[in-house]
């Protein structure tokens, strides 16, 4: 069952700045303050200045500067790095790799490598969050021999191939997302929230145990939504900034496994640890808008992601299927009218759900499921994440063993997706 709280109180920024958090900035930005007071959570020192965040950039940076690193593998005979981070820049152009050498980023469509950091001497990166397609990016060290302690978010910044500033924690840093205006940073039961130009916390938040680092941020002009697992197993926490409110839903009995925003934060699909079903809320109220079947037994979803018009949403799972389903929501949150777009229970006819619909409400809840309009089969067991492609009607789909895939679905008569690309990542430049 699906219920929903809401929250309006909000909390005081400054107080919560000054009792959990200490910021040390050079003079020329502000004075350090009484040392005693310093945190026992997180701890942040920069020499950033304002036009070193090239906020409205979206250069990629260049890829021949050459500090202390290494833009370019050793001699072939070396093995191939070890992965460990995947994840697409906001808008899906782009994907960033964390490898235990360093990191490297490349271009979707066409799909290219654009640089590559390996470090001399470690190099095991585990976070690497992208800023679209500026010069900044979030590092946080891992593996085996990792360049930076895990406990530390890096910003580094690439036209200068260096960091300019680092934040740092009594704990290990799960994940990091980026916004033009913040910095988030997702312990195993805390959030960060920070102000991007002087990294001065604006807003913490205490969650469940989340060793995944779920967290999901809009990217939208407006003012920022922000979706994290609340206190409660099933429950997920939803921060409206602009109206200064929060709010709760307890979106699944069991624990929350992931979950995915529409740019504009307007929806919200979330996924249980059963890995069955999918369910897209409204943020704003909290109802729910939407319910579609990946399948009847548990799987782990990896990941979801929506279209950038809301009409469709991609689901990957241990089971080595990607899902798309088709929305009956706008981005809005509301109820579409019908289209001439075929409907999710109309696409795979042999399905209990076409022929068995009527009976809705009699038989169980599993007969009146509603389906995926497309499917396309992978390895199982590999970890695989997912975002729409900016040609019409494609998915590009990364792999942990280096894999990359672009494919396309017929909106219309659904069922098994074309493959139009394959790669592998982690190939030598050459190879591209």
């Amino acid at each position: 069952m699906t219920t929903v709280s809401s929250s309006s109180p909000w909390p005081n920024l400054d107080s919560t700045s000054a009792s959990d958090s200490d910021s040390t900035f050079p003079s020329h930005h502000r004075d350090r303050g009484d040392d005693t007071t310093e945190s026992l959570d997180s701890f942040s020192s920069m020499s950033l200045h304002s036009e070193e965040v090239n906020q409205s950039s979206d250069r990629i940076p260049d890829s021949n500067r050459n500090l202390n690193i290494q833009t370019h593998t050793s001699p072939s005979t070396t093995p191939p790095p070890s992965l460990l981070h995947l994840s697409f820049n906001q808008d899906h152009a782009c994907f960033a790799v964390g490898t235990d050498r360093g990191f490297r980023i490349l271009n979707c469509d066409p799909f290219r490598e654009i640089f590559r950091r390996d470090f001399d001497r470690g190099g095991g990166v585990a976070v690497v969050e992208m800023l679209f397609r500026c010069n900044i990016l979030a590092l946080v060290g891992g593996g085996p021999d990792p360049q930076y302690p895990p406990n530390k978010v890096m910003i580094w910044d690439d036209h200068q191939s260096r960091c300019i500033g680092e934040l740092s924690f009594r704990s290990d840093v799960r994940s990091v997302r980026l916004r033009r205006d913040r910095i988030i940073v997702v312990l195993e039961q805390k959030i960060f929230v920070y102000n991007f130009v002087d990294l001065k916390l604006m807003h913490q938040i205490e969650t469940i145990s989340n060793p995944k680092g779920l967290c999901a941020v809009s990217q939208g002009a407006g003012s920022m939504v922000l979706v994290c697992p609340g206190l409660q197993k099933g429950q997920v926490r939803i921060e409206h900034y602009a109206t200064k409110r929060t709010k709760f839903i307890m979106a699944h009995d069991s624990r929350i496994a992931c979950f995915a925003l529409t740019q504009d934060g307007q929806l919200l699909a979330t996924a249980s640890s059963k890995g069955t079903l999918v369910r897209i809320f409204n943020t704003v109220d909290g109802t729910l808008r939407q319910e579609v079947r990946r399948g009847a037994d548990r799987a782990e979803i990896y990941s979801l992601a929506f279209s950038t018009n809301a009409e469709w949403l991609a689901v990957s799972s241990d089971k080595g299927t990607v899902h798309v389903f088709g929305l009956k929501v706008n981005s809005g949150g509301s109820l579409m009218k019908d289209t001439p777009r075929i409907a999710s229970t109309v696409t795979r006819p042999t399905s209990p759900s076409s022929s068995l619909s009527l009976f809705k409400g009699v038989l169980p809840k599993y007969f009146s499921s509603e389906w995926s309009v497309a499917q396309f089969r992978l390895v199982e067991g590999t970890q695989y994440i997912v975002a729409f492609g900016h040609q019409k009607n494609t998915v590009v789909i990364l792999g942990m063993d280096g894999s990359f895939y672009r494919c396309q679905y017929d909106p219309v008569n659904g069922g098994e997706m074309s493959q139009l690309e394959y790669h592998n990542c982690l190939k030598p430049p050459s190879v591209f």
